[in-house]
């Protein structure tokens, strides 16, 4: 582990010499094992101590700071200004279908294999002592990791927590492994009903934001049975026929795949990144209730209408956060618009119009473009990406002006009242346009006059 040489490692260290010198020892576990053997940068430290009681353990860890008690009750700790997790050997006992429903009894004299077996794959089922670097495998974690295959560690265990059918789903994404057959089919047998929703965003997200290629979690889900309990919308594309002329990609389905996984090579430039691949994900949830067949013609006419309602239902089941669902509905609402636009040469006003309407014009366009790339064509978009970004910037740049405030009219004589508001669009309306401040005030005002009259 020296390539992570930084305090918290040093911590670690300094930790298990004490442990060591009351005869017990200390390993890393879970993903920073993993990832080391991988190459990969992991900064999250987890260690978990072996052969002393938690008494001793406790005792040790008020010696090198103030200690956070919160999990002691599990056998886990924490240093204050330190990013460790500390844990001591456990059983758990599943008491519910939940993700948290379990009896969890310390034992810090449990076993290594033992301790190891309550894992959810043999990846992260290994151990390294932190301070020889001996790494301890009993269930060929190291053998499947060349395999590039995810198993899981005990068909016992493993069932225990359902939301390992996620957790498969969304490594197969990152790491580009394989979820090996038997561990797929014991996933097939598993209710997701009881989980949590935000466990299910938050292994949807790693995947969304980690992954070269979001579309394997949903793929190995759909592999597995499982899109229907949380991911209903998207499982509804499969199937939706689009016009071979516009898509020659395929379905509905293979096209939002496509789409999220152009979103991915685009979103380190996104405003808000979790909402832009939230956007490219529900993007075309209308398509499975608009479209329509008509004398060999497929359409989907309305679907960036009809699909907003879908697109709330499906993140109102995952997260209640106003501005995620705020983003993503605009993002839906008006997906179809810039690239129209660009094709048909739109006013000024009519993009400036679409600007002013949308959450986020930058990650709008992102998302424009995420969509052409997942039509499979090779028509190309750099005009068409041109034309965009030189509208958005004229946009930025008129709305960077001086404009007429509520303050301004209130200077101006104008009391708050039922005309105040409609004013104040009014004045919006002259911001756009691109009339000056002053002009734009003199016009506001005129038009309140003559709505008096």
């Amino acid at each position: 582990m020296e390539q992570y040489g930084d305090r918290n490692v040093l911590m670690a260290r300094t930790i298990a010499a004490r442990v060591a010198e009351a005869g017990g020892r200390t390993f890393y576990v879970g993903g920073l094992v993993r990832d080391h053997i991988l190459g990969r940068e992991n900064k999250d430290v987890d260690i978990e101590i072996h052969g002393i009681t938690p008494e001793t353990l406790l005792a040790i860890l008020e010696s090198l700071g103030e200690v956070i008690k919160t999990g002691v009750s599990f056998g886990v700790f924490g240093l204050k200004s330190y990013e460790i997790d500390i844990a001591m050997p456990r059983k758990e006992t599943a008491t519910g279908r939940g993700h948290k429903d379990f009896e969890i009894d310390v034992d810090p004299f449990l076993g290594y294999e033992k301790a190891a077996m309550r894992r959810d794959f043999t990846m992260n089922a290994m151990m390294e002592d932190v301070l020889t670097g001996e790494v301890l495998d009993f269930f060929g974690g190291r053998q499947d990791m060349q395999n590039r295959l995810i198993r899981h560690v005990s068909d016992r265990t493993y069932r225990e927590d359902a939301l390992r059918v996620l957790r498969a789903a969304q490594f197969a994404a990152r790491f580009g492994f394989c979820i090996a057959e038997e561990t797929a089919a014991l996933s097939r047998t598993m209710a997701l009903e009881a989980l949590a929703s935000e466990r299910i965003l938050g292994e949807m997200n790693k995947a969304m934001l980690k992954a070269e290629k979001p579309s394997v979690f949903f793929e190995e889900l759909r592999k597995m049975d499982q899109l229907s309990t949380w991911f209903p919308e998207a499982e509804a594309l499969i199937g939706v026929p689009q016009s071979p002329i516009h898509h020659p990609e395929g379905d509905a389905w293979v096209h939002t795949m496509m789409v999220l996984d152009a979103a991915a090579r685009l979103r380190k430039e996104a405003v808000y990144p979790e909402g832009f691949m939230l956007a490219a994900l529900t993007h075309d949830f209308g398509k499975a209730v608009s479209t329509t067949s008509e004398g060999g013609k497929i359409r989907a006419i309305g679907h960036e209408k009809t699909g907003i309602p879908l697109a709330k239902r499906f993140l109102r089941r995952l997260s209640r956060e106003n501005r995620l669902e705020r983003y993503v509905l605009s993002m839906v609402e008006l997906h179809m618009g810039p690239n129209m636009m660009a094709r048909a040469g739109s006013s000024v006003k009519s993009t400036t119009k679409m600007f002013d309407k949308s959450a986020c014009p930058e990650d709008l366009l992102l998302l424009a473009k995420a969509d052409h790339l997942g039509k499979g064509g090779d028509e190309p978009y750099a005009e068409t990406e041109a034309f965009l970004r030189q509208r958005l910037q004229l946009f930025r740049e008129r709305m960077a002006r001086p404009y007429v405030q509520g303050r301004d009219l209130v200077e101006a004589g104008v009391k708050p009242g039922k005309d105040f508001g409609e004013a104040l669009r009014y004045a919006h309306k002259m911001r756009l346009a691109g009339v000056p401040k002053e002009e734009a005030l003199v016009q506001t005002l005129a038009y309140l006059r003559k709505g008096r009259r």
